[in-house]
């Protein structure tokens, strides 16, 4: 029994990345169940085992990708004079998850599509936990004067997706440390309150040394 649980979870972890895989190069639409279960070296049989549509599929997608973000964002801890780092640091490993693993990256372009209104909204979840580092740094005297927090999440945001969607289709250079980099050094001098303390560097782990670094 235990033997077949493992072979069923590893099958179906196979399918969900190679539905992953060809959401990412396909697209939701253009793909399809033959596609995804050859991709996965399984049976249809065995994929309809699993999974009932391609609906369900591209749902089990997002959650796992939804997982991945929710592990990056709750990871992320600093001291209170450096909540904004929070945000570098946490936009960082989301772009390295975005060029790394194509789960996450299935899941994000699954959120932005528009032929499917229902499922899992990634980009609106990352929007939220931005939102709520602002308003914990607006309540620390951390944003610079007329910062509103809900305006600099869209803003945030936006940027986001933009790296998203640009390292997906004009190369990983947009997802790349230097791109972020720059685009945090531009960012941060009229986000923060204190614009020569540390939370202004643009890299990662600027204001903190990580574990591996300690």
């Amino acid at each position: 029994m235990m033997v077949k649980q493992e072979r069923a979870a590893r099958t179906r972890r196979s399918l969900i990345r190679a539905a992953a895989e060809i959401f990412a190069a396909e697209g939701f639409v253009p793909a399809s169940l033959t596609m995804i279960s050859r991709r996965a070296g399984v049976s249809n049989g065995a994929l309809h085992f699993h999974f009932t549509s391609k609906e369900a599929l591209a749902g089990a997608v997002e959650e796992e990708a939804a997982r991945e973000v929710r592990l990056i964002t709750e990871s992320q801890s600093c001291d209170e004079a450096q909540v904004l780092q929070l945000l570098v640091d946490a936009t960082h490993a989301l772009m390295r998850r975005l060029d790394e693993d194509v789960v996450v990256q299935a899941g994000f372009e699954l959120s932005g599509d528009i032929s499917r209104p229902g499922g899992v909204d990634l980009r609106r979840q990352w929007r939220c936990w931005v939102e709520g580092i602002l308003q914990r740094a607006a309540s620390d005297g951390g944003l610079a004067d007329g910062v509103v927090p809900d305006h600099a999440a869209d803003a945030l945001l936006a940027a986001t997706v933009g790296f998203e969607v640009l390292g997906a289709r004009d190369g990983k250079e947009w997802l790349s440390r230097p791109a972020l980099t720059r685009f945090w050094e531009l960012m941060l001098p009229g986000l923060a309150a204190r614009p020569d303390s540390l939370v202004t560097r643009g890299s990662p782990g600027a204001a903190r040394p990580r574990a591996s670094e300690a």
